[in-house]
């Protein structure tokens, strides 16, 4: 799933590691996460939007999401 972490971690000067440690999980999720490696729970998603005061769908691209 594609995401826009990166994009606003850059903005406010983040590094993967104090992001990780804002949301509570590793610095090797965030870049996981980044790669398109791994998908975020619903919990972290949440958090990670949270952080840069957006919303989940602003963060996330849902777009290549099959419905079952």
């Amino acid at each position: 799933m594609k995401t826009k972490i990166k994009e606003f971690r850059k903005t406010h000067k983040l590094s993967q590691a104090e992001l990780a440690d804002a949301v509570g999980t590793t610095r090797q999720t965030i870049t996981s996460i980044e790669t398109e490696k791994y998908t975020a729970s619903l919990v972290l998603a949440y958090k990670i939007a949270h952080y840069f005061g957006v919303t989940i769908e602003e963060m996330f691209d849902f777009s290549e999401i099959e419905e079952d």
